[in-house]
């Protein structure tokens, strides 16, 4: 720690770090490279989420109706048959082999693979997702399977942010952002929800709620929201409006809809990770998995042919009332079994839709006895909060259900039966369908946000004011022997001057290097020790910098001193640190009643 004087050239201390006036936010100028680069994205999701959707058609065509054509095509009108049967198992055999031998990460709905890609790759993806990842979800959904688009286009998306941020100098921070805007723009295209394609970035995806991420993400689904009318067309992607008189009660009803959903959803998530784990109970590769979760699509379409595929004819019939109650139940039971098999079986495919299917169609049932008399109302409270309690993104499926139907008035229904059912998940599970499959690869997800107590703080707060010093007047010899002779010392001890300024730092170990060299004895530690290159604090900093200067530094002490004095105000150790945290978690746990006691006090 004792620097000789060797040069009265300051030295860089902070490493690197700069000090910062305090504001509400760290977003500087680099943001405004991230908005260009993310109108770039935004637009390449957009013509991504379009050649996914046409590759979908396209192999459905061909498939089901001998046909090349990239038109949309439903399978509710496919003739009950053995092709019913053999064409799923031959896609799923199909996507097993390009897991297998292409990349293992196509396998799965997508949304986990992104998150995992973010929190733990660096948010680094490959050239071959940005391929495989669509055309086996294609093939996937093209044979049967019943999936939606988001999840793949998010992946998708996705792997085209991170590639482009990947040409240029950029942190992982960044990469992330550019990531998730790809993300967004994929599933804005695809939906026509720019809003909530931004609020899933922010409660699924960024991880943080910063104007360096939120900004960028925000303008690539702006951007392609705009492309939307000419590669998808113009309006919501299911026009409904609904003109439901609810009485006094009705929010109440809502909220009991929220309930029926997280229980459905919670239900649901736990049967999909119980089929997973006979799925790796098998003594077969993981590889021929999906061609069996095929095979049990290709029976269930059998029963019901309008089960397979995404199914976005049947989310239309349940908000306007084109459905039947049995065709409805046959529907919400046929889609339930195969989905939990298809997707246990790790094949590729998005879930939104699917759960759109679940929630709307219980919703639809159960709004039979609701006030209201409009079945489709109660389908879409079902659908957003299925989406809102499985996903656990509340805000996302609120706005998600009114973009889709363009209807602004049942917002306030609809966040009450989303938040609930998200409450309802959140007590029940541990974690939900996506961070599951994170947490069975071994890797723990807090999706929880809060502010860093570090940078609340200042130095001052915590900063012990007491401190144990050394003299610069001290001799060499006489601090060996200080070091030597005293059972208890501090690992460093700051050296100041006459004045109280700080002069340097003396350690242990500088004692033990000037043992033994007799020519040093009878010198001064203002001769051998420099303040240079001391890493130091000012009270006002905040502990965070503090915290940054111990890493750059690798130091486990740092001084504070006055920046107009320069005199020696505390000391900060990383102890100090910890028991700042200790502080901030007693805020979470300590209860007690104030206003009881004052009470209690006055009367005494």
């Amino acid at each position: 720690m004792a620097q000789h004087q060797t040069s009265n050239r300051p030295h860089d201390f902070t490493g690197g770090l700069s000090r910062r006036e305090a504001g509400d936010f760290t977003t500087d100028r680099r943001v405004l490279v991230l908005i260009g680069m993310a109108i770039i994205i935004g637009s390449a999701g957009a013509f991504a989420a379009w050649c996914l959707v046409s590759l979908i058609a396209l192999v459905t065509n061909v498939i089901w109706f001998g046909k090349i054509g990239i038109e949309p095509a439903s399978l509710a009108g496919v003739t009950r048959s053995l092709w019913v049967v053999l064409v799923p198992p031959l896609g799923g055999l199909a996507i097993g082999l390009m897991a297998r031998f292409g990349s293992e990460k196509i396998r799965g709905h997508g949304i986990p693979e992104a998150i995992e890609a973010i929190l733990i790759g660096g948010s680094r993806m490959s050239p071959k997702v940005a391929v495989l990842k669509p055309l086996s979800s294609a093939i996937s959904i093209g044979t049967g399977g019943p999936f939606g688009a988001e999840g793949p286009i998010i992946m998708t998306g996705g792997a085209i942010g991170s590639l482009f941020a990947q040409f240029f100098h950029m942190s992982a921070a960044e990469r992330k952002t550019l990531l998730v805007a790809g993300a967004a723009a994929g599933m804005t295209a695809i939906f026509g929800s720019p809003i909530s394609a931004v609020m899933l970035a922010v409660e699924l995806l960024l991880f943080e709620w910063k104007p360096r991420s939120f900004i960028p993400v925000a303008v690539a689904a702006c951007v392609s929201i705009c492309w939307r009318p000419l590669l998808f067309g113009a309006g919501p992607l299911f026009p409904a409006h609904f003109q439901v008189t609810l009485p006094w009660w009705g929010i109440f009803a809502c909220a009991a809809m929220g309930i029926i959903s997280g229980l459905q959803s919670g239900l649901l998530t736990t049967l999909l990770y119980k089929i997973e784990d006979l799925f790796e109970a098998l003594p077969i590769h993981w590889m021929w998995w999906p061609a069996l979760g095929g095979l049990v699509i290709g029976l269930g379409g059998l029963i019901e042919p309008r089960a397979m595929g995404v199914g976005y004819d049947i989310i239309d019939g349940l908000l306007n009332n084109r459905l039947l109650a049995p065709a409805v139940l046959s529907i919400l039971l046929v889609k339930t079994i195969i989905w939990l098999f298809a997707l246990s079986s790790g094949t590729s495919g998005g879930v939104l839709a699917p759960l759109l299917i679940f929630g709307g169609a219980l919703g639809w049932l159960v709004g039979i006895a609701m006030p209201g008399n409009d079945p489709g109302f109660w389908a879409l409270l079902g659908m957003a909060a299925m989406m809102g309690g499985t996903m656990r993104a509340p805000l996302t499926g609120t706005f998600f259900a009114m973009e889709i139907t363009g209807d602004v008035s049942t917002l306030v229904p609809l966040l009450a039966a989303t938040v609930v059912a998200y409450a309802v998940t959140v007590l029940l599970l541990r974690r939900s369908i996506l961070t599951e499959k994170i947490a069975r690869r071994g890797q723990h997800i807090t999706r929880e946000y809060g502010v860093d107590p570090f940078e609340l703080s200042r130095a001052r707060e915590i900063m012990i004011s007491d401190v144990d010093t050394l003299p610069v007047s001290m001799t060499v010899g006489e601090a060996c022997d200080f070091f030597a002779t005293r059972e208890k010392t501090h690992r460093i001890y700051p050296l100041v001057d006459a004045a109280g300024k700080l002069a340097g730092i003396v350690s242990r170990a500088d004692a033990l290097l000037w043992q033994g060299k007799s020519e040093l004895a009878t010198q001064t530690l203002a001769e051998n020790v420099t303040d240079d290159s001391v890493p130091v604090g000012h009270p006002d900093d905040t502990v965070a910098f503090i915290a940054d200067l111990m890493l750059s530094t690798d130091s486990g002490r740092i001084p504070i001193v006055d920046p107009a004095s320069g005199k020696l105000c505390g000391l900060i150790a990383r102890k100090d640190l910890l028991r700042l945290r200790s502080s901030y978690r007693s805020a979470e746990l300590d209860r007690r009643p104030y206003l009881a006691a004052s009470s209690r006090s006055k009367l005494q």
